[in-house]
């Protein structure tokens, strides 16, 4: 009895000095974690939004440069005011120098008039993006309209600056319309209006459908019922008959019943 509970006394004081090493192997893995995280980041360039700006600084596009703009998960393209969109933007270098991501600039603009400014984006600067020649690569841009921009259509604008050969130039990899709403909402006013109206296009419809099929059985039971025939086919029938026993026998029914 003596000796079991002895080694029950070693098997606590074993696991009271082996929980310490067990933090620190636990502490040591999540800080291997977070570092291969921080590496990983690290090799999509993204290093902050303040090193450079570009906002007010234009160049042209270099040629054999091709991109390509996407919505993941969003295909519909709508932006909840205030909460983050993610845009992918693809750059293929058909040219014989590699090029440079420098950072992605973005713009929102009114959509029946593009010439009016109605927010300048974040700038999402790369530190690291470098695109071979004859290759191609992704890169994501996260944006935030403002949380008090009205519901609505708008033109989104959004630019890749690079450089090659240590000059600078730019691409327009997206330049169409998205749609805002509101947070927590999940319809707007306009898709409202546009399924109410698709709704009521359709109930239209049944009813004139339903109009014709009631006129057309209408015309069927008014029409009348010819019998073209019958009166002629009696009496030739009769005339060629008198004077047969069968007519005779029948001028005898008559009598009897008379």
């Amino acid at each position: 009895m003596a000796s079991f509970n002895h080694f029950w006394i070693f098997s606590l004081a074993l696991l009271l000095l082996a929980s310490p090493l067990l933090q620190v192997a636990r502490c040591q893995s999540e800080s291997d974690e977070a570092a291969q995280t921080n590496e990983e980041a690290s090799d999509t360039g993204v290093i902050g939004d303040d090193v450079q700006d570009f906002d007010d600084e234009s160049f042209d596009s270099a040629p054999g440069i091709d991109t390509i703009a996407l919505f993941p998960k969003n295909s519909a393209k709508l932006v909840t005011a205030g909460e983050e969109t993610e845009l992918l933007v693809g750059v293929k270098n058909d040219g014989e120098s590699s090029l440079k991501v420098l950072a992605i600039k973005a713009s929102v603009h009114l959509a029946f008039d593009h010439r009016v400014l109605v927010q300048n984006l974040t700038t999402q600067v790369f530190n690291n993006g470098k695109v071979p020649a004859t290759a191609q690569a992704t890169f994501p841009y996260l944006f935030a309209v403002s949380k008090f921009l009205q519901p609505g259509n708008f033109d989104l604008v959004a630019t890749v600056v690079y450089e090659i050969d240590q000059r600078p130039y730019q691409s327009t990899f997206y330049n169409g319309t998205i749609e805002v709403v509101e947070a927590g909402a999940f319809l707007s006013i306009e898709s409202v209006f546009l399924v109410t109206l698709g709704a009521a296009l359709l109930a239209l419809l049944g009813i004139w459908i339903h109009g014709q099929i009631q006129n057309l059985s209408k015309k069927t039971k008014r029409a009348p019922k010819v019998e073209v025939g019958t009166r002629s086919t009696d009496a030739s029938i009769d005339e060629w008959l008198q004077g047969t026993a069968y007519t005779q026998s029948q001028a005898n029914k008559s009598k009897k019943k008379k």
